[in-house]
């Protein structure tokens, strides 16, 4: 249960930043709503999810799902780079995390 809670905790953290996005661009009411129940909903499953998962690897979870959702998204719909180099970078934070989680 509570690692179902993180592992959505980390798709809403993208739909935050999505938000984000979205006010970037001008769409204040969309982006708004977005941002706040993104990160709203973020912020409380993680609260449950830290009930009982460590909070180091549990943070490292939440921030590497947010940063590799992210990146894909803005690659994808928003034709952001993607140099080697930066999927390489990307990788690492993955890899960063499981290796976390490896040895917790």
């Amino acid at each position: 249960m509570h690692w179902i809670a993180l592992l959505v905790s980390g798709a809403f953290e993208i739909v935050g930043v999505a938000g984000f996005d979205r006010l970037n661009r001008g769409q204040r009411l969309h982006g708004l709503l977005l941002l706040v129940v993104g990160f709203g909903s973020s912020l409380g499953l993680l609260s449950i999810a830290m009930r009982s998962i460590d909070m180091g690897v549990a943070y490292a979870i939440f921030t590497g799902i947010g940063t590799l959702g992210s990146t894909l998204m803005g690659m994808l719909l928003w034709g952001e780079s993607r140099r080697p180099l930066r999927l390489a970078f990307v990788g690492m934070i993955v890899s960063a995390v499981v290796g976390l989680k490896l040895v917790s």
